[in-house]
């Protein structure tokens, strides 16, 4: 681009009026648009370039875009933002590849930090190394120096913790989920991540906040959907990130605080936390690499069916209050049978308080990974969103993959089923759960549209709308992710190749990608081409990311 790259404007720069134009514009408004003005943080005409002309003279700032692709910002529909920003600057295991290699990079990290109170990592993944077994407690022992340290499993539903740090939380051996010498999992893993998380000083929480905020836009990332909730962080942690977002300039950040509703007093309770819902991480079952998703049948790898947190009954009264209160409600849901449990639950809200007041309120599923056909129907009869992770499946499926460990190949091909959900009317929002699998929203929509399984994919068009538009939609926004005149201006500038209309293989439906249809492109996400980079951020019309010069 040849305008200026002057760092973002504070508040003021919304409410200049930007013609962009000399690009490619993705609006469902003119599938041909190469041009786009912005006024008082909205979009407020798309169109050519040759009726851009009648515009130049009548605005602030014109921004050539020299072929660059316009989008709408990508929403990221399920986010850990504290969490992120810590994995970022302090210990990364998600690239070992052994338990030594992970012991190495513990005991680096913690000469490296002497003066930190509890030292902290994520990302390892045991059933990625030799066999399979994660670091022992001796082992963090010797490789801290006696320190405490929370080294937490890439799906966060479990951790590894050093001795000292089980000194710091009394009782936590007669919690469930404690054993002897093996991960964490259930009530003691939530104990010892409070007492961990709770030796992050309030700077560096903020400053973890701003890294992964400052992360998110620089990929083009407008929105997020923060996910919180008394065991996943505090509410200092919460409503800090909330005030932080609403003073400084980056993504916005819609929040959700994931703790049971029982009645009026409770929904009041978490408006004042400034949640939209009560809604995100509030955990129904565990995860499946923790053995914690709470399936029918027991795991193909171990003797149990994983574990349990809410039943039906509770569920249903969550929704009740919830829908009665006007507020959103949604869960945490992998397993098959937790997936039941929820729709029992909000089929029994439903009888109570009616269906089309339960429908009209969007309550939210997050997860939603081991789908079967009844609880299918059911998700979409309910009129609930589902707010899933496409970069699970490229992480974890697949015929060797740790799904299949996990089940067996053949209920491990059932997983993250993206196009049967669509075909049945269920609104899918896309997101990362990151720190699990990074903010990385091309690579989302990649993952769904050359899913391991090839009937559960979709085309790259609906993907993309999933992480731009599905994401409004959840928050019960109709008229945002997308340019067209009235929209919020959130859009990214990216620099790509040729852009076309793709569907991944003939099981997907192909008449859009007719030239003659009128659907506007989008780069090509063929496993192995080059992603497109992301040159600028703008979040209701003020740039909050410009990519340095190279």
């Amino acid at each position: 681009m040849s305008d200026s790259t002057a760092p973002p404007r504070p508040g003021p720069a919304a409410t200049r009026t930007v013609l962009l134009r000399g690009g490619e514009v993705h609006s469902p408004a003119d599938p041909f648009a190469t041009a786009m003005v912005v006024e008082r943080g909205q979009v407020a005409w798309v169109g050519s370039e040759g009726a851009a002309d009648a515009f130049a003279d009548g605005v602030d700032e014109v921004v050539h875009l020299d072929g660059a692709l316009v989008t709408p910002a990508f929403t990221d529909a399920h986010v850990h933002l504290t969490s992120t920003g810590l994995a970022r600057t302090g210990l990364d295991l998600s690239g070992t590849r052994t338990v030594e290699q992970a012991l190495d990079l513990v005991r680096a990290h913690a000469e490296a930090r002497p003066h930190d109170r509890v030292l902290l990592g994520h990302g390892w993944d045991a059933a990625r190394w030799p066999g399979q077994f994660p670091p022992g407690r001796a082992q963090l022992d010797e490789a801290t120096g006696g320190r405490p340290l929370y080294l937490s499993r890439i799906d966060v539903h479990s951790a590894v913790v050093s001795s000292a740090l089980l000194d710091l939380v009394p009782g936590v051996t007669e919690r469930a989920g404690y054993r002897p010498d093996a991960p964490l999992t259930g009530d003691a893993h939530h104990a010892v991540r409070a007492a961990a998380l709770g030796a992050v000083t309030p700077a560096q929480r903020a400053e973890a906040q701003r890294a992964a905020l400052r992360e998110a836009a620089s990929l083009g990332v407008g929105s997020v959907h923060e996910c919180a909730g008394p065991e996943i962080s505090g509410e200092d942690d919460f409503t800090g990130l909330l005030r932080l977002a609403a003073e400084e300039p980056g993504p916005r950040v819609t929040g959700y605080w994931g703790e049971p509703v029982t009645g009026p007093l409770g929904a009041a309770r978490i408006r004042d936390l400034g949640a939209h819902g009560a809604a995100g991480d509030l955990f129904v079952d565990g995860a499946l690499g923790s053995h914690t998703a709470c399936l029918h049948a027991p795991y193909a790898d171990a003797g149990h069916t994983g574990t349990a947190h809410l039943d039906a009954a509770a569920v249903a009264a969550h929704v009740v209050a919830c829908t009665e209160a006007g507020l959103q409600a949604g869960f945490h849901a992998i397993g098959d049978a937790a997936l039941t449990a929820v729709v029992e639950g909000v089929r029994a809200a439903a009888e109570k308080t009616g269906l089309a007041r339960v429908r009209s309120a969007r309550h939210r599923v997050e997860h939603a990974e081991m789908l079967t056909g009844e609880t299918l129907a059911a998700l979409a009869e309910l009129g609930m969103t589902a707010s899933v992770q496409p970069a699970f499946d490229a992480l974890w499926g697949g015929e060797d993959g740790m799904y299949a460990q996990r089940l067996g190949a053949s209920r491990a091909r059932t997983l993250n089923p993206f196009a049967a959900m669509l075909r049945g009317g269920i609104p899918l929002a896309f997101g990362s759960d990151s720190p699990v699998t990074p903010v990385a929203p091309w690579e989302g929509v990649r993952a769904a549209a050359f899913h391991h399984t090839p009937e559960h994919r979709v085309s790259v068009r609906a993907a993309f709308t999933a992480h731009t538009r599905g994401g409004w939609r959840a928050i019960g926004r109709d008229d945002a992710g997308v340019l067209v005149p009235g929209a919020p201006a959130d859009y990214a500038l990216w620099r790509t190749e040729e852009l076309l209309v793709q569907a991944p293989d003939d099981r997907v439906a192909r008449w859009s990608t007719d030239p003659r249809s009128g659907t506007p492109g989008l780069p090509d996400l063929t496993p192995g081409a080059d992603l497109p980079v992301c040159l600028r951020t703008v979040v209701g019309g003020e740039t909050v990311y410009v990519r340095p010069p190279e």
